[in-house]
């Protein structure tokens, strides 16, 4: 599973980590907060060539950081 969220409070809840990792999840949080849909939606196509480098080269279960500017990094 690919997981694409602004939940930034995610890995504060011990139930949805474990579901994560269960599932093998690969999840991507945008860290920047208070934007529009659209802005949203700009950041993760921005980040898009970077998440699917990160896809195609590390195995789930994982939870990695999309910035404002696209740049994507695991946590």
């Amino acid at each position: 599973w690919v997981v694409l969220t602004k939940d930034q409070r995610l890995r504060y809840r011990p139930l949805e980590i474990s579901a994560l990792r269960a599932s093998n999840a690969r999840v991507f949080v945008l860290t920047a907060g208070n934007l529009r849909g659209t802005e949203i939606a700009d950041v993760f196509l921005e980040a898009l060539p970077r998440i699917f480098r990160t896809l195609r080269s590390r195995p789930g279960p994982f939870v990695a950081r999309v910035s404002q500017a696209g740049h994507v990094a695991i946590t």
